[in-house]
């Protein structure tokens, strides 16, 4: 051996053994106390979001319809949408802590101004749809970033879909309570009422687990910040910001539109439905955790889309509750292929500095998908009506067909370089320092 090779061979050694407690130090900072806490308040608070699912029986009781329904849900998402990109600027120069307990604040005080409102018509009721769908919009955001932000960016689309199985759990829970809260098949006002209060009651203990997580979370140095659509110009990832729109539009139906569906049908308990759509979506979500890292985001979005538009092709068959089984089987597997796969193919080609701002705007996208799909889906069910074709029906097929060309379109559009850089991002990135992910992202900004 060589004078040359005897003096770098320990060298590798010291370097390889250096390398392994880094990855487990980072590991572990992804997947410690503050993580769980993440979890526990994330929980609670998709309890008390899909204990809402009964939004639909609450218009009900003031007299409106699904045309109504989809048109207060729009005016919440404009409001949300209108304050994602200032929540993601907002993240990324306060930090993620003073965001997200402000958006627990908000939400609390939301579902409170509900037991007020007595009207239909009442403006108050669109202003308080407006800030519950901002404040969903602030916690879910600031959580995410908060906990992607602790994550080395290989493991991202991990972590954060790790962090989504909390949300699975709180689709269990939370329509169970509201079967409980909404029973009967006529739903009183003092019923809709407590719904308010018990997610209020969830809201405030989520706070708490939130305060927690983040104590001691140091504000973000203070930096001069880039204008924002140059930003926005420089880092968007492209096709990817299509398949946001189109999971919102799909996945945000159920929740809006389902109970007054099952009403129709004579069917009076969701519990089925929801708690099989979460529990299909948490065990799919462990399985392909490590799915991105070696194939990359793209199949799994092109195979989310296409369960998500099968599982919308069989609620029409639907005639009994047990049947609710087929849909929720599809669409609880398109929710877990999806979600990790949009938020980490999208928000990953941003800079760390600005990973909160790419996180809202994928977010963002998802609104955008509700902001179109609520009115779309209550005017469609409105003039199907009116020309007597059969409703619900005539919807199910037509959001399918819409997820499909989605689909088509971002296969098409998803095969330059640009993704090809994406996916090699997400699979071979390690945990490196900051100016190493930030150099990393730039590179794949470049490639436009």
């Amino acid at each position: 051996m060589s004078d040359l090779s005897r003096v770098t061979a320990p060298h590798n050694s010291d370097a390889g053994s250096c390398a392994e407690p880094a990855t487990q130090a980072a590991s572990e900072a992804a997947f410690g106390r503050r993580f769980w806490l993440t979890y526990g308040a994330n929980s609670l608070m998709m309890v008390a979001i899909s204990l809402l699912f009964r939004y639909g029986d609450y218009i009900n009781c003031l007299g409106g319809t699904e045309l109504e329904l989809g048109w207060i849900v729009c005016a919440g998402m404009v409001g949300s949408l209108a304050m994602r990109l200032a929540q993601g600027v907002g993240i990324d120069t306060y930090g993620p802590r003073r965001i997200w307990l402000w958006s627990s604040a908000f939400f609390i005080a939301s579902c409170a101004g509900h037991l007020v409102v007595r009207d239909i018509h009442d403006t108050l009721l669109y202003v308080l749809r407006i800030v519950y769908q901002t404040s969903v919009a602030g916690f879910f955001g600031a959580s995410i970033t908060y906990i992607s932000g602790r994550a080395p960016v290989a493991r991202m689309a991990e972590v954060v879909g790790t962090l989504g199985t909390s949300g699975f759990i709180g689709m269990v829970l939370g329509p169970l309570l509201g079967d409980e809260l909404l029973r009967g098949a006529t739903i009183a006002r003092g019923q809709v009422d407590r719904m308010f209060l018990a997610a209020a009651g969830l809201g405030l203990v989520s706070f708490v687990l939130s305060w927690l997580a983040t104590h001691g979370h140091p504000l973000p140095p203070r930096r001069k910040r880039a204008p924002l659509f140059w930003l926005l110009r420089r880092y968007h990832p492209g096709a990817v910001l299509l398949t946001g729109v189109a999971m919102g539009f799909g996945l945000g139906l159920p929740g809006v539109f389902l109970s007054r569906y099952a009403a129709e049908l004579g069917i009076h308990k969701l519990r089925l439905f929801f708690g099989l759509y979460a529990c299909i979506a948490f065990f799919t979500r462990l399985a392909i955790r490590r799915m991105p890292e070696r194939h990359g985001v793209r199949p799994m979005i092109l195979i989310g889309l296409a369960s998500l538009s099968l599982g919308m092709l069989l609620f029409p068959l639907v005639k009994v509750d047990w049947q609710f089984v087929f849909p929720a089987l599809f669409i609880g597997a398109a929710h877990a292929l999806l979600f990790p796969a949009v938020i980490a193919g999208g928000s990953g080609a941003f800079p760390a500095r600005y990973r909160g701002l790419g996180t809202t705007v994928m977010l963002a996208t998802f609104d955008l998908g509700n902001l179109i799909g609520a009115p779309v889906i209550g005017e469609i069910l409105h003039w199907s009506q009116h020309f007597g074709w059969p409703a619900y029906p005539t919807m199910f097929v037509s959001v399918s067909l819409l997820l499909a060309l989605a689909a088509l379109v971002y296969a098409a559009c998803s095969r330059g370089p640009r993704q090809a850089a994406a996916d090699v991002l997400a699979s071979k990135l390690p945990a490196t320092p900051e100016i190493e992910v930030e150099t990393a992202a730039a590179e794949l900004g470049r490639e436009t």
